[in-house]
């Protein structure tokens, strides 16, 4: 450390380690680069108990700071060099941004006084960042970095969360630091670090249509989860004696053996039985949840005027954006549950025979959804259906396992069938941009913030090609994930939407089949490969009950010809 005594001054490389440290930051994701050897010198040099976890991709530690941030309720941290990539960290910080989830993107860039002289890299992270973060700064001066960095923190974790980027210039690294201006309040290196509670008014209002309502029922988005708000919701719901359905970044807000639970609804994850549920409410609340386009297949599920629309959410412009609202309760989900829980249990009135008629539509419910999905899966002929993978998953896995999902076949399929035993958040997926790639990093975010769970990466084959070389970091890191790969040699999403709106016109989705096992091994991995459904079991089991990271290539039916839990390609 290069902190001058006599002048009480570090550098800004230095202050910057200082400050993250001091909101509580114990893991940072990122790739090294030139412009950022000042900022390495700092982390080697200082005592500040964080571990940098080097990646193959900056895109890769953006997803595992994402993944990590979800599941352990503080702010994750990426950082990457300039140029280059600066542009690759971006995807991560746009798919944390949408979906509410503090990110802090560092991105290291050229000296100020190279700016505008054609230096090697240089770019303009500012503008770049600006419409795909909740906030955004370039810092010029060394002693702007630790307002900066707590301006970043505090506008992460409070309101609706959101990612923050900064750019760290090199000059700006080596610059004297006063020392009496490094520190930070930990507070908000969580979040909700300030939940905010919604006006008494609102409370009345929606509490009072709850009660009303004869056939109410309560469809959450990941708001709920963000908050730690399953015990208020589930509590709401059981009193109420309304069923809940989720999105599918809202599925794990309630138990789904929870007799009121509906399990997701929409597009993708959702069934027909799902939709006449939510087509006979009188009332709909929205929990955390934007009521997007997938979620409500395309709006129709309500329809908008069909019924009465009470809305919560910490993002006052989310309310009212496709549905007319009744009662707009803008606030955080935990605190504005368990106000209108206590004016519901404040009302006077037997809820027991509603309550009952919840509980036979959601068993119901699930029996229709499992009729088709128990039949494939058990099927013994030489194809293994995706059926096969989530019943030898869900047989296998303990209960407070995570499973990080990429789009494409795991998504819908995890979406719809597994069912998570206990409340909270254990599934992931990227809804908000769903960039294929998103799972094998983001598994290994989710090592660091539950390191006694059993992880499993459930991707395609597509998504595999993505990030390969991250199956180097899982080896280095000795990463207890299992990677299993649905290797069907298509892009199957795609192909699935030629088949059902273009006429089975294929063009430019098929590629030739990669043995993923013999590709893991040489990286370091124990590997199996799979193609006979009688296989499937051992080899999942041997995989889950290995020390370190394994792989499971599992030769599976191509998306366009399985009998998809998606009612539309194109969402």
């Amino acid at each position: 450390m290069t902190t001058d005594n006599k002048t009480n001054r570090m550098t800004g490389a230095e202050a910057f380690v200082r400050v993250l440290q001091q909101h509580g930051v114990k893991h940072i994701f990122g790739l090294c680069g030139d412009t950022s050897l000042p900022l390495y010198d700092a982390l080697y040099q200082l005592d500040h108990g964080m571990t940098h976890i080097l990646t193959r991709d900056e895109r890769s530690a953006s997803y595992m700071a994402d993944v990590y941030a979800r599941l352990s309720g503080r702010v994750g941290v990426c950082e990457g060099p300039s140029g280059g990539g600066a542009t690759y960290i971006l995807p991560g910080l746009v798919e944390a941004d949408e979906s509410s989830i503090p990110v802090l993107g560092v991105t290291t860039d050229i000296g100020v006084g190279g700016r505008g002289k054609y230096t090697l890299t240089e770019l303009d992270q500012e503008s770049l960042f600006r419409p795909v973060t909740k906030w955004n700064s370039v810092i010029d001066q060394g002693e702007q970095i630790p307002n900066t960095l707590r301006q970043a923190f505090r506008q992460m974790t409070t309101g609706k969360p959101g990612a923050a980027h900064i750019g760290l210039p090199f000059d700006v690294q080596k610059q004297p630091v006063n020392q009496a201006s490094v520190w930070a309040d930990d507070t908000f290196g969580h979040y909700p670090a300030a939940p905010q509670t919604p006006d008494g008014h609102s409370l009345d209002a929606a509490a009072e249509l709850l009660v009303k309502a004869k056939n109410p029922i309560i469809i959450c988005g990941g708001g709920p989860l963000n908050a730690g708000a399953s015990g208020e919701l589930t509590a709401l719901a059981e009193a109420l004696g309304a069923p809940v359905a989720t999105s599918i970044s809202g599925k794990g807000v309630i138990s789904e053996q929870h007799p009121l639970a509906l399990g997701v609804v929409g597009s993708n994850g959702g069934t027909m039985a799902a939709r006449e549920v939510i087509d006979a409410a009188d009332l709909i609340l929205l929990v955390g949840c934007r009521a997007g386009s997938v979620t409500t297949e395309r709006w129709r599920h309500p329809q908008a005027g069909s019924c009465k629309i009470v809305h919560i959410d910490a993002d006052p412009g989310v309310i009212g954006a496709n549905y007319p609202t009744d009662v707009a309760v803008i606030g955080d989900a935990r605190p504005a549950l368990k106000e209108i829980l206590n004016r519901v249990q404040a009302e006077a009135g037997d809820r027991t025979e509603r309550r009952q008629a919840s509980e036979r539509r959601a068993a119901e419910l699930w029996k229709a959804r499992f009729a088709d999905f128990d039949r494939l899966a058990a099927l013994e002929d030489d194809l293994i259906r995706p059926e096969r993978i989530v019943h030898e998953m869900q047989a296998l896995l303990p209960k407070d396992s995570v499973i990080v999902a990429d789009p494409g076949t795991p998504c819908p399929y995890i979406s719809a069938y597994y069912r998570l035993e206990e409340s909270g958040r254990r599934f992931i997926s990227n809804r908000a941009h769903g960039a294929l790639g998103y799972a094998m990093p983001g598994a290994l975010g989710a090592c660091y913030a539950r390191p006694n769970a059993r992880v499993v990466a459930f991707v395609g084959d597509g998504s595999f090609g993505f990030n390969a070389g991250e199956l180097e970091t899982l080896v280095r890191m000795k990463a207890p994930i299992t990677v299993v790969v649905a290797s069907n040699a298509v892009y199957g999403w795609i192909k699935a939407g030629q088949k059902s709106g273009f006429g089975e016109r294929y063009f430019s989705v098929d590629f030739d089949r990669t043995d993923h096992a013999r590709v893991a091994e040489a990286f370091g991995l124990k590997s199996w490969s799979v193609k006979q459904p009688g296989d499937l079991r051992g080899a999942l089991k041997a995989a889950f009950e290995a020390d370190g990271p394994t792989l499971v290539d599992v030769i599976t039916q191509p998306l366009h010809e399985a009998n998809a839990p998606v009612s539309e390609w194109v969402a």
